[in-house]
């Protein structure tokens, strides 16, 4: 099989393409990324140079080159490609339309003229908006709170409409909070892991208590790999741990691993519009599809823990220049 993965140098994409050729060494990907701020060749190192794997420095807005690349015979595409950060949402909303929405219907154009099998779009549980209790299910209203939600929700829109109109055949998952390698220090975990090590101040929203599911990031690849195989053209399926905590209870969790003060950390003034608890019914992924998450929360955030305080050398390179400055502006001036 033949695959064009975009984005595949962000944080789920680097782990889904090891995965996939660890697990299928028959296919062949081509990894599309524009290689913005968080996206990253170091997290593909090791796999430079394997047959099967090429990488492309592009745009997913970019017609002209998705035309050429899809007419070399890709028969799926795995839409990783996103602008995924509330927080720069609400900075500036302008790249999250950019790339989510306009990206999104320039590949749904191109795999329409190409013939392409499987259209695999990566969305995530915050389309949805906030639950009090329960879960949603696919058939849940959308609810975006934010101008990053919105952009995901707008990007799923269009491939249902390219499945009913022009019978393109796209799957939609919707993915809870992952944790694990490779992940950019401005996500809660790893922010508050390597915060931690450096004896830096871990900012916390508001009062700490809203609620995320959280799934370790290889459980949501192996759930990706069963959709590109099993999935059924025009579904959805929501993709979840069943690990729901706080923020704070993570934050306390994680520095009692890391044998660190509580004090470390500082509550700021709260998110605009914070969607107070996500929550999935994951009932048709399993039933349909036979998958199932293998990893508790208390494994998963064990690894990614001794991930992190085995690659120092990769989160410090990030963690200097421009992304120090941003952290400075958007954190502890609050």
């Amino acid at each position: 099989m033949k695959l064009l993965v975009t984005g595949g140098a962000g944080f789920i994409g680097a782990n889904f393409i090891r995965r996939i050729l660890q697990e299928h060494p028959d296919w062949e990907i081509t990894n599309l990324d524009k290689l913005t701020y968080a996206g990253n060749l170091e997290n593909l190192k090791d796999i430079e140079g394997q047959p099967g794997y090429h990488f492309v420095k592009g745009d997913i807005s970019d017609r002209k080159l998705i035309d050429k690349l899809l007419g070399q015979g890709f028969e799926v595409i795995v839409n990783f490609a996103a602008e995924s950060h509330v927080d720069r949402s609400i900075l500036d909303a302008s790249p999250f339309i950019e790339t989510n929405v306009k990206g999104t219907q320039v590949l749904l154009e191109g795999a329409k003229k190409h013939g392409i099998r499987r259209f695999i779009q990566v969305s995530t549980d915050e389309v949805y908006g906030s639950i009090d209790s329960g879960g949603f299910t696919e058939q849940s209203t959308l609810s975006p709170s934010s101008p990053y939600s919105a952009s995901k929700a707008a990007a799923d829109l269009l491939c249902l409409a390219y499945f009913k109109t022009h019978h393109l055949p796209v799957i939609i998952t919707r993915c809870t909070n992952n944790l694990g390698p490779y992940q950019f220090p401005e996500k809660l975990i790893p922010l508050a892991i390597t915060n931690a090590l450096e004896d830096k101040p871990i900012p916390v929203y508001g009062d700490g208590l809203n609620i995320r599911d959280w799934i370790f990031v290889s459980d949501h690849c192996r759930a990706l790999d069963v959709v590109i195989r099993k999935g059924k053209p025009g579904e959805i399926y929501n993709v979840g741990g069943g690990n729901e905590k706080t923020n704070l209870e993570i934050i306390r969790k994680l520095l009692e691993l890391l044998n660190k003060p509580q004090s470390l950390i500082q509550f700021v003034s709260d998110r605009p519009a914070h969607d107070r608890r996500y929550a999935l019914d994951c009932t048709r992924i399993s039933t349909e599809l036979g998958w199932k998450p293998a990893y508790s929360f208390e494994k998963a955030l064990s690894v990614t823990v001794d991930w992190y305080l085995k690659n120092e050398p990769w989160w410090r390179s990030i963690k200097s220049g421009d992304y120090a400055r941003y952290y400075e502006e958007m954190y502890l001036k609050r």
